[in-house]
């Protein structure tokens, strides 16, 4: 069966778009009340802020100004979503072992994916990461990083590849530059 060609138009996660993101996230925030917030914080901070706290944190971070990532909608639907901000922003990412820095350029960070349940399966990720791209160009931002999963067999649920799957990553001219076993691995896209 031929999957559906869908354009998405991507911008920026700002007040002005915020309800989107609300449209996208719905009740449960993605995935388990998350809201993008669970490489920002502390795990323990991140589970005791649940249903509510991380909400009102991402809120906070869009109404100061600061990246978040970049909202997707195919037509007036929001459809996707590709968090990515300045690396030293995700204090997971930035105290994991596994993803240690290699150099001292400042990296741009995408860490995670979320595309509503029907649109998954039609290649939004990998619009999404060209999206990424492009918005990285436009802001002069040299380095783009990501933490992708390796997946295991082709039947793995959508919800366990929310960092978005290394194949995509490679598709879109990113190298790998570390591999944490065989379920992950940390690719960079240079663009200067």
């Amino acid at each position: 069966m031929k999957r559906p060609d869908i354009k998405l138009n991507c911008e920026e996660l700002t007040p002005a778009n915020w309800v989107k993101f609300e449209m996208l996230m719905g009740e449960r925030g993605g995935c388990g009340n998350c809201w993008c917030m669970l490489f920002r914080l502390p795990y323990k901070n991140f589970q005791q802020n649940k249903p509510d706290g991380n909400k009102k944190l991402m809120g906070a971070l869009v109404n100061e100004g600061n990246p978040a990532g970049l909202i997707a909608t195919a037509g007036n639907e929001p459809a996707g979503w590709i968090a990515m901000a300045p690396r030293e922003d995700y204090m997971k990412i930035e105290r994991a072992r596994n993803f240690k820095r290699i150099d001292d350029k400042p990296v741009w960070s995408i860490t995670c994916f979320f595309v509503k349940k029907e649109f998954r399966k039609m290649g939004l990720s990998k619009q999404l990461i060209l999206a990424a791209v492009d918005f990285a160009k436009k802001k002069n931002i040299k380095v783009l990083e990501a933490y992708p999963a390796i997946p295991y067999s082709e039947k793995v649920p959508p919800p366990f590849l929310w960092v978005g799957v290394l194949s995509a990553f490679l598709q879109c001219g990113f190298k790998i530059v570390r591999q944490s076993g065989r379920s992950r691995a940390m690719v960079r896209l240079d663009m200067v």
